[in-house]
């Protein structure tokens, strides 16, 4: 069974993570199968709109650590990871998320590149990069200040705090909340509104809306420069030791190494 199910409905396509077991953490490999799918949903004049949707109940606890750190460092330009995250924002035509559950790291941050965002009250969006001692990404530092303010941003991608729908809502990161088993439906059913709507009109609209996608790009790029550098400290180190090994970590002994 494979980890990323993608599946058209009508003028949608949907990618749906499907690793339940591991609560939907990604793996490289699937990060490639999810940015092939978006490329080839972008090639296909039939589909109007990409719908992300978790399973199991839960969206995504983002990178799979123990794959992530597998394969090494990654070079912004050709990891799986950099890979998905330029099909993101390289996209045309709408991408919606239906949340239901955990939305850990680019599980929530992949949210910041979504046009739509739908959630069940089970929703709940964190981004505990500096507990695993590195910075955020997918230019979550440029796009999460803009959506929902520097305080909140600073709470989540900083303090590490956690959002549940309600305030995720009045944050500005979804747009309604649904029971869940209308959420899938509702996701479906407004990337099939958008799907009918005029084609040429709707990529202009989007795009004037959304900005100049090189200022992302380089955000990502930056990101990605002090990721991996962080990534080598003692202090990241010993958080991903410490993650690993179900502990908690103990950064004064990492700081000494400094």
């Amino acid at each position: 069974m494979t980890d990323i199910l993608i599946e058209r409905h009508g003028g949608a396509q949907v990618l749906r993570f499907n690793r339940a077991a591991k609560k939907n953490a990604i793996t490289q490999a699937m990060y490639t199968a999810l940015a092939q799918g978006i490329a080839a949903g972008e090639a296909d004049g039939s589909i109007g709109a990409h719908v992300f949707m978790g399973s199991g109940g839960t969206f995504s606890a983002g990178s799979d650590l123990k794959d992530f750190l597998s394969r090494g460092l990654f070079d912004p330009g050709t990891a799986p990871v950099a890979q998905f995250l330029g099909a993101l924002v390289r996209a045309h035509k709408p991408l919606i998320a239906a949340v239901d559950g955990a939305a850990i790291g680019i599980g929530t941050t992949m949210l910041l590149h979504c046009d739509l965002v739908y959630a069940s009250p089970a929703a709940q969006l964190s981004t505990p990069f500096l507990d695993l001692g590195v910075v955020p990404e997918a230019a979550s530092s440029l796009l999460l200040p803009q959506r929902s303010g520097h305080n909140i941003a600073f709470e989540m991608l900083c303090l590490g705090e956690k959002l549940d729908a309600q305030r995720a809502l009045k944050a500005g990161l979804i747009n309604a909340i649904l029971p869940p088993e209308q959420l899938e439906a509702h996701a479906l059913a407004a990337a099939q509104k958008l799907a009918a709507k005029p084609r040429e009109a709707l990529t202009v609209s989007r795009r004037l809306m959304r900005g100049d996608p090189a200022a992302i790009h380089a955000r990502m790029l930056e990101e990605f420069k002090h990721f991996e550098a962080q990534l080598k400290s003692p202090e990241a180190q010993e958080a991903i030791a410490a993650f690993l090994e179900k502990r908690p970590p103990d950064f004064a002994k990492a700081r000494k190494q400094l």
